[in-house]
């Protein structure tokens, strides 16, 4: 009766979990749905300024001729006083001056709108990284209810010792807590850092439009342009370690490849990957569970192993699934039992769930290889 009780307790407080974070998604959205229609609303209102200071330019430029001539004008009645009348060079003086005048104006108003168009974007940028940053929480809490509504509540059915529930139960918090502080370490040390290099170099940008021409302007905004492209690309490869969309799209392997280019290109290390076996796609279970499990091992040995290359060999066949990932890196004691080693107890839980088996080998200095076989009922 105690266990049950127990049990009751523990369903009582995931479900009261799950509340809360469905709560929070919403409030989350809300604030992301607000920001996207302020940032649209702004959207809007730059394009009107930029065409206003478009057409106070040209307006400027053509100004700027008819001052130079009505000057030139000037130069030559003023010099020949008796082919002109007094009066004659008085007009011509008085239209240079209202021309100049309104010259003045026109500038001083195109500065103005110039200033404001800056403020705009940088308003802009702000919305936009709120967006963005409203996004990915929306993702990771989808996940965390994912997670809450399935995983966690398999482990309760099959755990029936209440203590064993309490204790694996604060591990998977702690290593969320984890995962939260590497996502806001990624995020802040890449796409934040970035988007606030950009937004300085954008006033560089316009300083330099101004102070040094057009050519030199041109060449501080391409600047600006690769770093915007790599805060997107920095952006898109944090949602995708979140869930790859081409997961459920295209099926295991093509993701797993873009996912080992990716994390190829990014890190500088030599990744291969090869498949053999049956083509056709999985469960939906399998294909998450088997995407993870070699995101998870090659995370690791990047982040941890100093590898130079990596090899992953996927094999599919009627009744099971065999994968082997191996790394020449700086491996390590596979006896010696690390504090908070979440990663790897992950893989043995997610293993162990699906009835497979998983088996790691390492010595120090030789690298470190990790073999998955999991069976399937059904293809």
């Amino acid at each position: 009766m105690a266990k049950k009780a127990d049990e009751k307790i523990i369903d009582q407080i995931i479900d009261e979990m799950i509340d809360t974070v469905e709560n929070s998604k919403d409030d989350i959205f809300s604030i992301g749905e607000e920001s996207r229609k302020e940032y649209e609303k702004l959207k809007e209102e730059l394009k009107q300024i930029k065409e206003e200071v478009v057409h106070l330019i040209e307006e400027g430029d053509r100004l700027e001729v008819k001052v130079r001539i009505s000057r030139n004008r000037l130069s030559e009645v003023s010099k020949d006083f008796k082919r002109y009348s007094e009066e004659q060079i008085r007009d011509v003086y008085h239209q240079t001056h209202e021309l100049q005048t309104k010259l003045t104006m026109i500038r001083e108003k195109e500065h103005n709108l110039r200033e404001k168009r800056d403020d705009t974007e940088r308003r802009l940028q702000a919305l936009e990284q709120t967006v963005k940053r409203a996004e990915g929480l929306v993702g990771k809490i989808s996940v965390v209810l994912n997670y809450l509504n399935e995983d966690f509540k398999q482990v309760s059915e099959l755990i029936h010792n209440a203590q064993e529930k309490q204790e694996f139960g604060l591990q998977i918090i702690e290593a969320q807590e984890e995962e939260r502080r590497r996502l806001s370490r990624e995020i802040h040390d890449g796409p934040a850092q970035m988007l606030a290099n950009i937004l300085l170099r954008s006033e560089i940008v316009d300083r330099t439009f101004k102070e040094r021409g057009v050519e030199e302007g041109l060449k501080e905004m391409k600047s600006v342009r690769g770093m915007v492209k790599s805060s997107l690309y920095e952006v898109r490869r944090i949602i995708y370690d979140l869930r790859p969309m081409a997961l459920d799209d295209l099926g295991l392997v093509p993701t797993i490849k873009k996912y080992l280019t990716t994390m190829e290109e990014y890190n500088h290390i030599k990744i291969s990957f090869s498949s053999i076996g049956l083509e056709q796609r999985l469960k939906s279970k399998y294909e998450v569970a088997f995407f993870r499990l070699v995101q998870e091992s090659v995370q690791n040995a990047v982040k941890h192993a100093e590898p130079a290359s990596i090899n992953v060999r996927l094999e599919v066949k009627p009744d099971n699934v065999m994968i082997l990932i191996k790394d020449d890196g700086k491996g390590f004691d596979v006896s010696e039992k690390k504090d908070k080693s979440f990663g790897l107890l992950g893989m043995r839980e997610r293993v162990e769930m699906l009835d497979g088996k998983l088996v790691i080998r390492s010595a120090i200095g030789e690298g470190t290889s990790i073999f998955i076989q999991v069976p399937i009922n059904e293809i």
